[in-house]
Order: C-alpha cells, then structure tokens, then sequence
C-alpha cells in the first residue's frame, strides 16, 4: 500500500467529526475508556502522547456501565480539549439515567468543551444479551437518546453500527433498520464493533444506502493480540472470528510473540482491504495503548 498521510494541518482547527468525515480526506480516529488508578491513567496519557502526532480525526472516551464512569470520562475528555491538539469525543448511554441526568452529563460535556458525542442505548448491566429495562424516567432507545441531543444542539452525533447485527436483533435487515432511524433522528455518523470480514462491513454499508442513508460508517478495527479474550468479547457482542483466521493464529500454539505479530498483521490486512473498498477512514480499539496501532500503522505505510 502507498503511503497515507494522516490528516493535513487544515483538519485541526476545531470541527464537527461529521464535517471532516465528508472532506474526502481518509479519516484515523482512536478509542480510549476511562483509567481506574493512578497507573492506568499515566498508561492513558502515554498513548495520547504516543499517537497525537498521527493527528487523528477525532479521539473517543468510552463510558462506563449505567455512568459508572461518568466524572472520569468528563474529566478526561475535558482534558483532551484543553491541553491536547486533538477533537474529544465523548460517549453517553441510557443506562441507568432518567432525562434530567443525561441533560446534566450534556451540560457537563458542554461545559468542558466537548462538542461531539456518541449516543448508545448501552448494555445492561449483565451484558448485552440480558433483557433490557429501561430506567423510571429515562429513555429505550438509542434513537431517543439521538433526538433529544438533535433537539438541544450543540453537538455532533456519532452511533453505533453492528456489522453482524446487534446480538438482540431479529435480522440484519432489522438492524439496518434501527441504524437508519438514528441516522434519520440526527446521527451524522456511525462507528461499527468490531469484526472480521471486510465483507460484513461492506454489506452493512449497502444495506443502509438501499435504505436511502448515506451516513459515514467508520469500521472499528481490533487487533487480535489473545485469541480466547477476543473470541470471549466476540461472543458476548455477536462478532464471529473465522475460521481462517482462527487457524493463521492458532499455528503459533503457546509461541506470544509470533501470535501477536499474526494478529498484527491480519488486522493491517483487514484495514487495507476496508480503505480499498471505499471505507472513509479506521477507528482503532485501543485498549489505551498505542504499540498495536502503531504497528499496523507501519504495515499500513500511514507516517507522521
């Protein structure tokens, strides 16, 4: 692959994802979830340092079970704003918030600078297979929690995108279907789980354009590092590894270093094939670390 620049200097100044998303220009975006302990935040701040130069689109802060994190990730998001040259964004979920509290966490989010969010119903506490009730006073859906934040303004709206469908979906086509409602309430943009198979990517992608929505869907790209942790993740959010990827890792048996770098490189293989097949950019997982991005960085040609 030739080489890819990150974004150029005229991405930097401050913008709406969705604005830089339809620019044309190939979009690098990173995943980060709110540090427990002292050590974990040091571990944050050194991947930031490590892959803000790659000056990436827009930078996301995860958000824990029913706002378990909540001031962490408004504290962190905040942060990036203020001492970083990165865009923040910061997530919100209807678990365990009646109306007033999501309001208070916009206004908290408003309040430090942060102008982008991605909206998800969020998983109930025991996972994202357990049935879902919805808190006195709160909200059901997604695409509510979409609506109320459109009609607030202020914001640029990101949702999430299920490439194999969501686990409680009925069908694919009952997946796209929610997806082109949120588009429809005020998302400007989509972000998938991860996965696999470009394939699954590129038939979400169809299957909302037959629908009339031509909402940007970012892939979310994982590197598998351990292959029973991903299969363990990949079974509680409806993500499949194949079974071709499966044995190119499991040739390596005990061997960590030679599975890591296996994994290294199927992801970088998956990442060329998305960009080939008209992906507007790459949103990597990184588990607050930055050596794995950076390795399929080096694969991908992509240079600061």
């Amino acid at each position: 692959m030739s080489d890819v620049s990150p974004q150029s200097p005229s991405l930097s100044s401050p913008q709406g994802i969705a604005e830089r998303l339809r620019s044309g220009e190939r979009s690098f975006s990173f995943e980060f979830f709110p540090p427990k302990d002292e050590a974990g935040e040091t571990q944050l701040w050194n991947a930031i340092e490590a892959l803000e130069p790659y000056r990436p689109t827009f930078v996301s802060v995860t958000y824990g079970a029913g706002g378990s994190t909540r001031d962490t990730t408004v504290r962190i998001t905040g942060r990036i704003a203020r001492e970083t040259s990165l865009t923040p964004m910061a997530h919100l979920t209807c678990v365990g918030h009646t109306v007033a509290e999501v309001d208070a966490v916009l206004d908290s989010y408003a309040g430090a600078g942060i102008a982008n969010v991605m909206l998800l119903r969020g998983d109930p506490k025991e996972g994202p297979r357990a049935p879902w009730t919805p808190t006195d006073g709160g909200l059901t859906y997604a695409t509510e929690l979409v609506e109320l934040v459109k009609g607030r303004g202020g914001f640029d709206i990101g949702v999430a995108a299920f490439p194999e469908g969501h686990p409680t979906a009925a069908s694919l086509e009952a997946d796209a279907d929610v997806l082109v409602a949120k588009a429809r309430a005020g998302a400007q943009f989509a972000i998938t789980q991860m996965f696999f198979r470009a394939d699954d990517y590129v038939a979400l992608v169809e299957r909302v354009r037959e629908r009339g929505v031509d909402l940007p869907i970012l892939p979310g790209i994982m590197p598998i590092l351990n292959l029973g942790a991903i299969q363990r993740q990949g079974e509680l959010i409806g993500t499949s590894v194949p079974a071709d990827i499966i044995e190119r890792i499991q040739r390596y048996g005990e061997d960590k270093a030679a599975i890591r770098a296996e994994g290294i490189a199927i992801a970088a293989e998956l990442c060329e094939e998305l960009l080939e097949g008209g992906a507007p950019g790459l949103h990597f997982y990184t588990l607050n670390r930055s050596t794995a991005t950076l390795e399929i960085f080096d694969r991908l040609n992509v240079r600061v």
